[in-house]
Parts: structure tokens; C-alpha cells; sequence
């Protein structure tokens, strides 16, 4: 942001000042209903988040609001008798500790960009800042929005879009990024975005049949699928799976999934089936092993979905505060794309790209719902999409999936969800080419 910002005349400067004040006044409009007499404090520093933060105050003033413009130098320990205060002391050039002032009663806290006292880099914290009920990104989300303690303070995100950054390597997930998937073309056929399954054993043959949901409904055109072991039962299967037996892969799959509910002791059954695949292959649960892993990994492309316990047996060492640099490393390391699951859900690339996914919700900590994750990606690159974007697709299609269930729905609702959605995009895609 610092270059972005850099590469402007300070006449245009002061048109991106007024811009990103403009819309945090906008804001805080949203936050008190009417400015009409409102009580506003606004906390300034001496740098671009303080500029930001008195046009505000002046836009609030011009509606009628009650404001007050507190220099951080002089800032009073205790904030009281307002309606609102906009945290505009410093941010993302802060480097040293800073202690917010205290707010006590219904006082709402707006923070202009990130909360001030906060690492925007690596979401660290320096000395106590104020939690915000909502948090303006200016520009573009920081790293500090979607990572380490500082997500505790950012509360609601809202982003202001300034035409500012014209490159980027890494982002996070929205729901217009739907968009890009795959509709179904006239010359499709059910071979042409055919997936392989390895999944399930008799003791976990429920793992094996959300995986194939999770895979028909992203658009796995038809499913080869083995499982470790004779299933006590196929009968709750879709019918449009094929089970297969031997150690063969059938070449005409486009993708592979394997892990989900296949027990332990599997990684020579599964190195047997996987020698000869050269599709992106999806490893999930049992199928996380350092050997299936470095095996895999020489012949074909690979996506990774482990919960941080998983993570922490294949790195040696915990996730950390930081998920975002922790997810980075472990790509490159493994020489594949990393998905980190989570309540925030972080996918790397091994160049060192990455998403983040914001979408999930309490109702996907539930048995069975990483099964229909691994199904959703296996589908997705099924369609042809490459492993970052599907992978990052799928996990925030899933968040939004388990965010229309119902409280306590068990994983197996989760496709007829999707299902919904994807309805929607396409329907909304026919919409936008009329």
C-alpha cells in the first residue's frame, strides 16, 4: 500500500485522502442510524490514517454530528460520553506499542483501515488496541484482517476500493469469485470431467459417500471410485458411482481424491493406485503421510487439506499465531497447494501464493464436513480449474454452503446447499449476458 500510495502526486494524494474519509464517514453513518446530534470522537495521528479520520469528522460535522478530534499525543485514558469513536490514530505504518484509550458504555468503535496498535503485515499486536465493531480496509484487506491475534479487534470488515493496487499476489475469497466456475459446455461428456476416488474402509463407509457428494454436485460428470476394503454396505451410494476393484487407475479421470475414512496402514495400498497418475491429486485425512506425499508430488500436481493437527505431524511443529506465513512455508516445502482448515481457511500455492477464505462458519465443525470439502475440490479441478483457484473456490463455495444450514445440520446437508448456490451463480451469469 505504501508503494501504491507512493507512486501519487500529493494533489492526487489529497484526492485519495478525501476519498478513503469520505467512506469512513459513510460508515459511520451505517454505525449511528441518524449524525443528527450524534456524539463522535475521532482519534488522529500525524500520518495518512489520521488525515483520513479528520475528513471523516468533517463530513460527520457538515451532517449535524457532535465531534470531537482527539490528537493521539494528548489522548485522554478514558473515552466516554459518545456515540461513536473512529480509531484513526495510526495504520498500517504502526511499529512501536500504543495504548488505546478506554471506551466504556453502548460507545461504538470504528478503526480506519486496521485498528491502531496492530501489525498489519503479520497481525501481531503492539500494546493494547481498541476491539472495533467495524473496521474500514482502505484500499485492500491487510494481512492483520485475516490472520493472528488482531483478528479479535478488526470485528465487521467493510472495503473501500480506491483503484489503488493494480497487482497483487495474494487475496481473499468473495462471493462474485463464484463466478468463475465452470458452467457445463455443449461438448461435454461424462469421461470429460471424470474423478477417481479412494476413499473409505468398513468401519467408515459414511466418509467415502460425502466425499462423492461433495464431488456430483461440483461437477464430477462421473466417479471411479475404490474402497479400502469390502463396505458393509454401497446401497446409500449415488447411482452414478462406479466402484472399481484392483490397483489399476483409470486414465480417463481428470482428477483424484483419496484419504477420507480409508483407516490406517494404507500407504502402500494407496502408493499402488496413485504410481501412475499424472491428474492434480487431493490427499485429505489418512492419506496424509510423508511418503504418499513426496511420492505423489514427483508425478503430479498436488492439493493438501489438512485440520492443524494434521499439520503440525507433517511440519514438526505447530501452525502458530501467523496462519497465513505458516501455510506459505508448508507449501513450498511439500511442493504443493496447502489448504489449512479452519475458521478462517488458508490456501498457499508453492510460488508463495495465497487465498484466504473467510466464509466458514461454526456449523462446518462437524464429522464428515472436511469429507465433502476434499469431494468439492476433486470436482472442481475435475472441471479443469487449476489447484489454487480450486481449492479456494471449493472452501469458500463450502463456507457459504454451511452458512444456510440450519444450526447442528449434520455434513451430509452441505450438497444440497452448494447445489442452491451454484443454481444462483448460474442464473445470475445468465442475468449479466442478457
Amino acid at each position: 500500500m505504501r508503494d501504491c500510495e507512493s507512486r501519487y502526486s500529493a494533489r492526487s494524494q489529497d484526492e485519495l485522502v478525501r476519498a478513503a474519509g469520505t467512506a469512513v464517514g459513510f460508515e459511520a453513518m451505517r454505525l449511528l442510524g441518524s449524525c443528527y446530534g450524534a456524539r463522535v470522537a475521532v482519534v488522529v495521528g500525524p500520518g495518512f490514517n489520521g488525515a483520513d479520520g479528520r475528513v471523516a469528522g468533517e463530513w460527520l460535522k457538515y451532517r449535524g454530528a457532535r465531534v470531537a478530534i482527539i490528537e493521539v499525543k494528548s489522548q485522554p485514558k478514558l473515552l466516554e460520553g459518545f456515540d461513536l469513536v473512529i480509531d484513526a490514530a495510526f495504520g498500517i505504518g504502526c511499529s512501536r506499542p500504543y495504548g488505546a484509550p478506554q471506551v466504556r458504555g453502548n460507545t461504538r468503535v470504528l478503526a480506519v483501515d486496521v485498528p491502531s496498535g496492530v501489525d498489519a503485515d503479520t497481525g501481531e499486536l503492539f500494546g493494547t488496541p481498541m476491539k472495533a465493531d467495524v473496521t474500514v480496509a482502505i484500499g485492500a484487506y491487510k494481512y492483520a484482517h485475516v490472520t493472528g491475534p488482531a483478528q479479535d479487534y478488526v470485528g465487521a470488515l467493510r472495503f473501500v476500493d480506491l483503484d489503488l493496487v493494480d497487482d497483487f499476489r495474494d487475496g481473499v475469497l468473495d462471493d462474485n469469485d463464484l463466478m468463475l466456475l465452470g458452467t457445463s459446455q455443449r461438448d461435454d461428456h461424462k469421461w470429460k470431467h471424470a474423478l477417481s476416488v479412494f476413499a473409505g474402509s468398513p468401519l467408515m463407509s459414511g466418509a467415502a459417500e460425502l466425499v462423492v457428494r461433495g464431488a456430483l454436485v461440483t461437477g464430477a460428470s462421473m466417479i471411479r471410485f475404490q474402497s479400502h476394503g469390502e463396505l458393509a454396505s454401497t446401497g446409500s451410494f449415488p447411482p452414478e458411482v462406479v466402484h472399481g476393484e484392483g490397483a489399476t487407475f483409470d486414465a480417463r479421470s481428470r482428477a483424484v481424491v483419496a484419504g477420507p475414512g480409508l483407516g490406517s496402514d494404507v500407504t502402500a495400498w494407496l502408493s499402488e493406485r496413485l504410481r501412475e497418475v499424472h491428474v492434480p491429486v487431493v490427499l485429505d485425512a489418512d492419506a496424509l503421510e510423508a511418503k504418499v506425499i513426496d511420492e505423489v508430488a514427483s508425478h503430479a500436481p498436488l492439493v493438501l487439506t489438512p485440520h492443524e493437527g494434521e499439520y503440525a505431524r507433517l511440519m514438526g511443529a505447530p501452525v502458530g499465531a501467523n496462519r497465513i506465513d505458516a501455510v506459505r512455508r508448508a507449501s513450498a516445502k511439500l511442493g504443493a497447494v496447502l489448504l489449512l482448515k479452519g475458521p478462517t481457511t488458508v490456501v498457499a500455492d508453492p510460488s508463495g501464493a495465497v487465498r484466504v477464505v473467510t466464509s466458514g462458519t461454526p456449523t462446518l465443525a462437524t464429522a464428515g464436513s472436511g469429507d465433502v470439502l476434499s469431494g468439492m475440490i476433486g470436482g472442481t479441478l475435475a472441471r479443469g480449474l487449476p489447484p489454487l483457484l480450486a481449492a479456494s473456490l471449493a472452501a469458500h463455495l463450502h463456507g457459504r454452503a454451511g452458512a444456510r444450514c440450519s444450526t447442528y445440520a449434520p455434513a451430509s446437508s452441505i450438497p444440497e446447499e452448494v447445489t442452491r448456490i451454484l443454481d444462483e451463480v448460474r442464473q445470475s451469469k445468465t442475468v449479466m449476458s442478457l
